[in-house]
């Protein structure tokens, strides 16, 4: 077995879940050191993410440190990863995915529908302020920043009245107790690939390439293959206003993607579930017949006027960020 050392940003989050990966490394005879790589998104932790100007802000550094040798593999939240390939970089192994959807934290840990008219729920995601302004028109949205801890703590100390968070990390820091509401389809449509790890290495590391399949997830790796091609044929990172869900049921594969507007009149949503069979099919078919669902998908949110509603959306960021 190759040694690994695996890259990671330094957030607690970001060790705590790079430390699975790496005792699950362990565990089939691999030799495993962790590396922290500051990432930009770490660093301007106040800024919007959308000031950054970019994709990517959680992955570059590590990227960079993957180029350079620093490290041989990086662990990457699945959500974060820009949907294009980085140049001599390929993803190899996604391992078993956690509870994909987002949390609601308040404090009293008061559900959705009785929260007080006007109360301010913290989030810096266009489509989780979009979905909350569809189901709770009456509430306020602002600004959240910063870890797990950081975040929390605005409900704690009565900024917010709650926030919301992917449970995933939650889970994963031991804090899902925490939560007062999960948002579940299909009420409420999580982030493609959210729940998801990604593991990167250098696309020509085939000894390590082998080593990493043993803790791949055949049905994760599936579902994120179909809803990253979604949302690459729809041009949306992972700011855009777009939501999806795949999983596995039975012999096939089911995936729902949604396109999000905020409009005068309020809150438009187009939404296309399609499925495909999996059963017959190899793993490089299976693979193959998951980024067909993700592109077939795509295709029909853009035949319902999927283009237009995002290029709004984005135009709409552009004039509040500018």
């Amino acid at each position: 077995m190759p040694a690994i050392v695996l890259g990671t940003r330094g957030s607690l989050l970001a060790r705590t879940q790079t430390g699975h990966v790496a005792d699950q490394l362990r565990a089939v005879g691999c030799d495993v050191t962790i590396e922290v790589v500051q990432t930009t998104g770490d660093v301007k932790r106040d800024a919007p993410i959308a000031s950054l100007g970019r994709e990517g802000v959680f992955v570059h550094e590590l990227e960079r440190a993957l180029k350079e040798g620093r490290v041989n593999a990086a662990v990457h939240s699945c959500k974060d990863l820009p949907t294009s390939d980085t140049e001599g970089l390929t993803v190899v192994a996604i391992p078993q995915r956690v509870t994909p959807f987002d949390m609601l934290v308040t404090a009293g840990s008061v559900p959705l529908a009785d929260l007080p008219a006007g109360a301010v729920i913290g989030t810096s995601s266009i489509r989780r302020a979009t979905q909350l302004k569809k189901l709770r028109p009456d509430l306020e949205t602002a600004p959240l920043r910063g870890n797990i801890d950081t975040r929390l703590q605005r409900v704690t100390s009565g900024d917010y009245a709650g926030i919301i968070l992917a449970a995933a990390g939650l889970e994963r820091v031991g804090l899902a107790d925490r939560g007062a509401e999960l948002l579940e389809p299909p009420r409420f449509w999580p982030a493609i690939a959210q729940g998801a790890l990604a593991i990167q290495i250098r696309a020509d590391d085939e000894p390590l390439r082998e080593a990493l399949a043993l803790i791949d997830d055949a049905h994760s790796h599936r579902a994120i293959q179909a809803e990253r091609a979604c949302l690459a044929a729809l041009a949306g990172g992972c700011l855009a206003p777009i939501g999806g869900y795949a999983r596995e049921k039975g012999n096939k594969l089911e995936l729902t993607a949604c396109v999000l507007e905020n409009t005068p009149t309020g809150v438009e949503r187009i939404d296309v579930t399609r499925s495909v069979s999996v059963e017959a099919a190899d793993a490089e078919h299976a693979m193959q017949a998951a980024a067909e669902l993700g592109q077939q998908v795509a295709d029909e949110l853009r035949q319902a006027g999927a283009d237009a509603m995002l290029e709004r959306m984005r135009k709409l960021q552009g004039e509040r960020s500018g």
